[in-house]
């Protein structure tokens, strides 16, 4: 119901309720929009971490700094939280994070290291497979309880579980949203201030074309305030590209698992003149062993692998705080989060347009690319409408990298939806990251596959 520029009676379904991160942002900023108001429906499998995030969201629009009026409330099952919803928004984890642990570590007894494992390489293949039932059963209850809802995806790898709500429900407004590419803005910005003296430049004031796909996006035209920043960029890759770029002490970057010194892109750039639209963990993953040959290596292109202990253990740290927050011992403040969602769903319901990235299926906009396939893209986003932007078409070389991924989702789109191991080796072989004989593909596609098996109904694994 809209009151003015205001919009009350607002329903938010929120798949993944129990996020202690995800779902926290999104509170916050909820509560710092004075122009939305309504409820949100927490639905998690873990449902006592959707009934502590009520808590946390209720305590939070409590206080005298909020300025949107939110009630939260733990919907005892998908359909309960669906129904009737304006806006679904989903982040989850596929699996656990033991089953994220085979996905990065089981290879490494193969010597394939992956930085993150959740997009592309074995362990993007072997998430995805574990995500595409379950992203089914999302987009059957969507069209069932809430057809007309517009659906935000979070959860990774972003592609294939785009991908796979439009290949079950066609005709479902969804859309996937990542951040990447506002890290890049963000170091254009520094960029700025290092090589020209500009300061205090904001990411959203940087003006970029964005083409490709999800962690594998590319900027072939940048701008600030009217000024090229291409012909910029490129001396600023070659000042830095030995030592690398960063405002911490570059030898402390193997100590942080989520900086880099952004050498994999100054060097993406040397390579083919664009300008890479990701943190170099993900753009890593997407070249092969070029970047990711040994722990050594890795540390001379200044990124970190990212180990699942770490995931767990800050696992045991928000279960600590989310504690806290519940038992009054801590007050969750509201904070933007960085993230564009609530901006999203503002321009959506007619508050303002916007342009940002998004992932969609092709319709014409990455030009090269399949039509359907999820890519990444700007988009215009007004009342109840997404427009894409026609992005234009990589250049050949690029093309080549990014689309021997693209057909790799396919294929494992297909081997998720049909249950086949056979389809889902193809893009486990084919993968740059698995340069072994098939032998040994086999072997170590096998054992991921039987460690993660309770998430992998109707496989037929005897």
């Amino acid at each position: 119901m809209k009151q003015g520029n205001r919009i009350e009676q607002l329903q938010i379904a929120y798949i993944g309720g129990g996020s202690r991160g995800w779902a926290w942002g999104l509170m916050s900023d909820l509560a710092l929009s004075e122009e939305l108001s309504g409820t949100v429906k927490l639905y998690d499998i873990d449902k006592e971490a959707a009934r502590r995030n009520e808590i946390i969201g209720n305590r939070l629009t409590a206080l005298p700094e909020s300025k949107g009026q939110w009630k939260y409330e733990t919907a005892d099952s998908l359909e309960e939280a669906l129904r009737g919803a304006d806006f679904v928004i989903i982040s989850i984890l596929p699996g656990t994070f033991e089953a994220m642990a085979s996905d990065v570590h089981t290879p490494e007894k193969y010597g394939i290291y992956q930085s993150v494992g959740d997009t592309v390489g074995p362990g993007g293949i072997l998430r995805a497979l574990r995500i595409i039932p379950t992203y089914v059963q999302f987009a059957e209850a969507i069209k069932s309880f809430c057809p007309e809802a517009w659906v935000i995806n979070y959860t990774n790898p972003m592609t294939v579980c785009t991908r796979t709500l439009y290949e079950v429900f066609p005709e479902i407004k969804a859309f996937g949203c990542c951040h990447e590419v506002f890290g890049v803005q963000k170091l254009l910005a520094d960029m700025l201030e290092d090589m020209l003296g500009i300061n205090g430049v904001r990411r959203e004031e940087i003006n970029t074309n964005v083409l490709g796909i999800n962690h594998f996006t590319w900027i072939d035209s940048a701008e600030y305030d009217g000024m090229d920043l291409l012909p910029i960029y490129k001396e600023f890759a070659g000042k830095y590209y030995e030592e690398g770029f960063g405002k911490h002490d570059i030898e402390n970057w193997m100590n942080s698992y989520f900086e880099s010194a952004h050498r994999v892109k100054f060097d993406l750039y040397r390579r083919y003149g664009l300008i890479a639209a990701a943190g170099d963990r993900h753009l890593a993953e997407f070249c092969g062993k070029s970047y990711l040959s040994s722990p050594q290596d890795i540390a001379s292109w200044k990124f970190s692998l990212t180990p699942v202990s770490w995931r767990m253990d800050n696992r045991k740290r928000l279960i600590e705080q989310s504690e806290r927050l519940v038992n009054g011992e801590e007050q969750l403040k509201p904070k933007g989060s960085g993230e564009e969602g609530v901006l999203q769903i503002k321009a959506l319901l007619g508050l303002g347009d916007m342009v940002t990235n998004v992932n969609l299926p092709n319709i014409g906009q990455m030009a090269g690319l399949p039509m359907n396939a999820v890519v990444e893209t700007n988009a215009v986003l007004s009342r109840n409408r997404i427009a894409p932007v026609a992005a234009g078409r990589l250049p050949a070389e690029v093309e080549s990298l990014v689309m021997r991924h693209v057909v790799n989702q396919e294929t494992t789109l297909r081997a998720g939806l049909e249950r086949a191991e056979n389809l889902a080796f193809r893009a486990f072989s084919a993968d740059p990251l698995v340069a072994l004989g098939v032998e040994d593909a086999r072997a170590l596609m096998r054992e991921m596959l039987l460690n993660t098996k309770e998430y992998l109904p109707g496989w037929d694994l005897a």
